[in-house]
C-alpha cells in the first residue's frame, strides 16, 4: 500500500475499535490523531448494552451498572415458557376438536418474571457463529446485528459532536464513514465464521448511520498508528502481537519508505477475559467450597460426597449470566452446607452471599486490578471485601497458573513467523499492544525471542489511532 494524496479521501479519517471486552475511536486530521471520549472522561468505553423490558438500551458502563443495580440481591423466578396450545384430535363425526380435545405446548425456553432486563457484553465473540443468529429478549427475538447497534450508534454520536467541536474541523463531515477494525479471526470453529462476522458487523455499522466503510485487522492497525508517529522512513520487517480481551492477533508488515505491504496474519482466541478467568478458578473457587465434602441425610441413610461445584462454574465464570445461580436448586444445597459445624462452612456462607447479591462482576473487577498489580510488582494482594477475600500471590506462582495461556503464545509465534516465511532474527521491531501484553511473563516471551527489538506501543488505543489514519489515507479494505 503506498500513501497517497489525502484529497481523495475524506477530509478527516476516522477509525472505530468495536472490541470484545471494550471499544474506542479516534479521528485523525492528516496531522494528529485525536482519541474521542466515548464516556464523559475516558476514551475507552465498556462494550456493554443493556436492554430492560420497555426494550429500552443502556451502553457501555452505565449498563454495567444498570445490570448490577437490578440484580443485587433478586431472586430468580423461573417458569416454563408456554408457547401455544396444539389439538390432540383433529376432530370426529361431530366437528372439529374442542376446548377439552388441545393441550398446552411447552417449549425449552424459560421465563425469568422478575428479570428486570439482560446484559450483553462480548457479544463481538457470537459475530462468527453460524448458529446465534438470533437471541430472545422477554419474547422478542433480537438478532446479534441488534444487539450490536446501539454501541456503535453510541460510538459514532460521541464522533459527530467531536467534529462538531473542531475549529478546522469539516462541518459537512457527519461521521458516515470509518475505517473499521476487525480481528484477524473470529471466534468459532464454523469455516466461514470470518465472512459471516465481518457481513453482521458492516450491517450493524450501516444501521448506525456509518455507511462508508473499509476494513482492517486490528494488529495491522497498530502497525500504522506506530509507523505514522515514526519520524526515520528507513526499511524494516515488523511484527504486531495484539493481546486484548478477547484475541491475541498478529501481524508481520514490511515497510519500504514510504510504502508497506503486510507479509502475513494470524489470531487464535486468547484473551484477558480467559486469564481472569483462570484466576477465577486457582484462587477464588476454593474460598468458595470447591473441593470440600458434603455430608447430608438422604431417605434415612447418611450421604457423603462431594459439593457439587461442578454445577456452579460455568455460571460463575460467566459474570453478565451468573444471576442465574438465584435459584433454589443452586442456594437450596448451599445453605445445607453452610449450616455445618465445619472450617469449611465459611467457604459456603461466601458463595450464598456472592449469588444473593449477585457480586461476580465485583469479583472480576476485582481480579482485573490484582492482575495489573502484578504486571509493575513481585506480588500482590487479591482484595474483594464483599466476600471478606484477600489473597496474596508471588508472580511466579500466578506466571505458573497461566503457564498454558503462554504456551499458545509461544505456539502462535512460532506460527506466523512460519506463514511469513520467516525466523525471529528477519525481524527488525516487535510490537507490543493490547491490554494483556502488559504481563511480565509475555513481555518476557517477546524479549527472549526477540531481543533488544521489543517495544511497548499504546496498549488501548493503537488500534483506534491506527484505524483513523488507515481511514484517512485509505488503507483499509472494502467488504
Amino acid at each position: 500500500m503506498t500513501k497517497e494524496s489525502h484529497l481523495l479521501y475524506s477530509k478527516l479519517g476516522i477509525g472505530v475499535d468495536f472490541g470484545t471486552s471494550n471499544s474506542a475511536a479516534a479521528i485523525f486530521d492528516g496531522q494528529r490523531v485525536k482519541l474521542v471520549k466515548l464516556t464523559t472522561q475516558n476514551p475507552i468505553m465498556p462494550s456493554a448494552n443493556y436492554i430492560d423490558r420497555d426494550f429500552m438500551a443502556e451502553i457501555g458502563q452505565k449498563a454495567i451498572d444498570e445490570y448490577i443495580k437490578g440484580n443485587q440481591g433478586r431472586k430468580v423466578e423461573l417458569s416454563i415458557e408456554v408457547l401455544g396450545e396444539a389439538r390432540t384430535s383433529a376432530g370426529g363425526p361431530n366437528g372439529p376438536a374442542g376446548e377439552g380435545e388441545t393441550s398446552k405446548v411447552y417449549g425449552q425456553a424459560f421465563n425469568d418474571g422478575s428479570l428486570p432486563g439482560r446484559l450483553f457484553r462480548g457479544t463481538k465473540r457470537l459475530l462468527g457463529n453460524l448458529s446465534s443468529d438470533r437471541t430472545l429478549i422477554f419474547s422478542r427475538p433480537f438478532r446479534l446485528v441488534a444487539l450490536v447497534t446501539p454501541i456503535l450508534v453510541g460510538i459514532r454520536s460521541a464522533l459527530r459532536g467531536v467534529i462538531r467541536q473542531m475549529p478546522d474541523g469539516d462541518s459537512q463531515d457527519l461521521a458516515d464513514h470509518a475505517c473499521i477494525g476487525h480481528p484477524v479471526n473470529f471466534e468459532g470453529n464454523e469455516q466461514q465464521r470470518n465472512t459471516v462476522a465481518l457481513e453482521r458487523l458492516s450491517e450493524a455499522y450501516r444501521h448506525a448511520g456509518i455507511t462508508e466503510q473499509s476494513f482492517c485487522p486490528e494488529p495491522t492497525a497498530a502497525a500504522i498508528s506506530f509507523l505514522h508517529n515514526q519520524s526515520d522512513r528507513q526499511n524494516q520487517r515488523l511484527l504486531t502481537v495484539d493481546f486484548g480481551g478477547g484475541t491475541l492477533d498478529f501481524s508481520i508488515l514490511r515497510r519500504l519508505e514510504d510504502s508497506f505491504e503486510v507479509e502475513a496474519t494470524h489470531g487464535i482466541a486468547l484473551g484477558g477475559d480467559k486469564i481472569d478467568q483462570i484466576i477465577f478458578r486457582e484462587l477464588v473457587f476454593p474460598l468458595l467450597g470447591k473441593g470440600e465434602r458434603w455430608s447430608r441425610v438422604v431417605d434415612g441413610l447418611t450421604v457423603d460426597t462431594l459439593f457439587p461445584f461442578d454445577d456452579f462454574e460455568d455460571l460463575l465464570i460467566n459474570w453478565p449470566v451468573s444471576y442465574m445461580l438465584n435459584q433454589n436448586k443452586y442456594t437450596a444445597p448451599v445453605m445445607q452446607r453452610m449450616v455445618e459445624i465445619d472450617v469449611a462452612a465459611d467457604k459456603f456462607k461466601r458463595l450464598y452471599d456472592l449469588i444473593r447479591q449477585n457480586y461476580s462482576y465485583q469479583v472480576f473487577e476485582a481480579i482485573k486490578d490484582f492482575k495489573a498489580s502484578l504486571s509493575v510488582q513481585q506480588s500482590a494482594k487479591l482484595d474483594i471485601p464483599q466476600l471478606d477475600i484477600e489473597v496474596e500471590l508471588e508472580r511466579w506462582e500466578f506466571e505458573v497458573m497461566i503457564s498454558d495461556a503462554l504456551f499458545e503464545l509461544e505456539q502462535a509465534i512460532t506460527l506466523i513467523l512460519s506463514k511469513a516465511d520467516l525466523e525471529a532474527r528477519d525481524i527488525d521491531l516487535v510490537l507490543r499492544t493490547g491490554g494483556s501484553s502488559l504481563i511480565p511473563a509475555v513481555k518476557d516471551i517477546l524479549d527472549n525471542q526477540f531481543a533488544g527489538k521489543v517495544v511497548e506501543h499504546d496498549p488501548f488505543t493503537s488500534v483506534a489511532a491506527g484505524l483513523a489514519i488507515a481511514d484517512y489515507y485509505g488503507y483499509g479494505q472494502s467488504q
